[in-house]
């Protein structure tokens, strides 16, 4: 027997020997027929002073009979008993972090430097290829959208809703929130979303290919204000610096990650950046818990059946078997 077979009501085989109970204590079922009366009956009960009695006889079963309705009676015992296959407690995902990405869309994401199958694309356009499978991993997680140039502004707020997500990151363009590159700015509007939420676990993900236009908030004061607030910052910066006039800012981004627990990641093609989004389901994995329900597959319906059938079949051969024993006695009836 399986370890996972339950039985949910032990109890109902205490009614096994119910049947045996039933016909050692109730009286037999004595069956009336009609009586045939002979020529001069009264006459012969005068002569043997005998009065007339009703009477009745008792229909025996076979044995065959008894043995079809104990097999059904124990089918049916044990439909009552409920029996189970009860499955381990599965594990769901568990909704406990807001995972923000604030990704740059100024003009320099526009240079067609990277490759997409082969063929070159702008850097915005691959980023956004790889942000997608990177979004639709992240079940479990809250994710927003902040896209920032000369400003910031929050294209979708925190929901589990990932598909929705997909689609609001396909609405982004590059140059929808201006040329310049705003650092500061961007931290601080994504630190607006996570003030405005309940749960305790908050991760940013930083993604630019530039450097900070220099006026208004500081991105390390910025980054100040998220470690007071628990908010991790992942920073990814996008190209190669020194090569193709790129101005990546590398040494900001370090010590942004440096100063909130996260770490910087350096993206110079499509493939490296497939990588780093690997290493940041490993550095921020998915939680599960355990649920209460466990699944449980109900079992009472096979014997329940099997004794449903047993009994259409007995009944329809006990039929058979009745309309041959009259028609042999018409047949030899007729020979008389």
């Amino acid at each position: 027997m399986p370890d996972n077979f339950h039985i949910a009501f032990p109890w109902a085989l205490a009614l096994l020997p119910l049947p045996l109970l039933v016909y050692w204590l109730l009286p037999s079922l004595r069956m009336r027929s009609a009586a045939l009366l002979l020529p001069n009956y009264h006459k012969a009960v005068e002569y043997t002073d005998q009065k007339p009695r009703k009477s009745a006889f008792v229909k025996k079963r076979g044995l065959f009979s008894w043995l079809i309705m104990f097999v059904i009676w124990c089918l049916l015992v044990a439909a009552m008993t409920n029996p189970q296959l009860v499955g381990k407690p599965e594990m769901k995902i568990k909704t406990s972090r807001n995972f923000l990405i604030v990704a740059d869309i100024s003009f320099s994401m526009a240079k067609t430097d990277w490759k997409i199958d082969g063929k070159k694309s702008r850097r915005w356009d691959a980023v956004k290829d790889v942000m997608h499978d990177f979004i639709q991993k992240r079940k479990g997680d809250r994710m927003g959208l902040v896209f920032f140039g000369t400003n910031a502004y929050i294209q979708a707020p925190f929901t589990p809703d990932l598909l929705t997500v997909g689609q609001m990151l396909d609405e982004a363009d590059v140059g929808m929130a201006g040329q310049m590159t705003h650092i500061g700015k961007a931290i601080n509007k994504g630190l607006e979303m996570f003030d405005n939420d309940t749960l305790k676990t908050k991760v940013m993900l930083l993604l630019t290919d530039g450097i900070d236009a220099g006026d208004g908030i500081q991105p390390l004061d910025a980054a100040d204000r998220a470690r007071k607030d628990s908010v991790m910052i992942y920073t990814l910066g996008i190209g190669t610096p020194g090569h193709g006039g790129s101005d990546l800012d590398e040494r900001t981004l370090e010590q942004i990650a440096e100063l909130t627990g996260g770490q910087y990641f350096l993206a110079k093609d499509e493939n490296r950046l497939k990588e780093i989004y690997s290493e940041l389901d490993k550095l921020e994995p998915m939680e599960y818990e355990e649920t209460q329900n466990k699944p449980v597959t109900m079992l009472y319906p096979y014997p329940l059946a099997v004794a449903m059938a047993l009994a259409i079949l007995s009944t329809m051969l006990s039929v058979f078997v009745s309309a041959i024993k009259v028609f042999r006695e018409r047949k030899e009836a007729n020979y008389a």
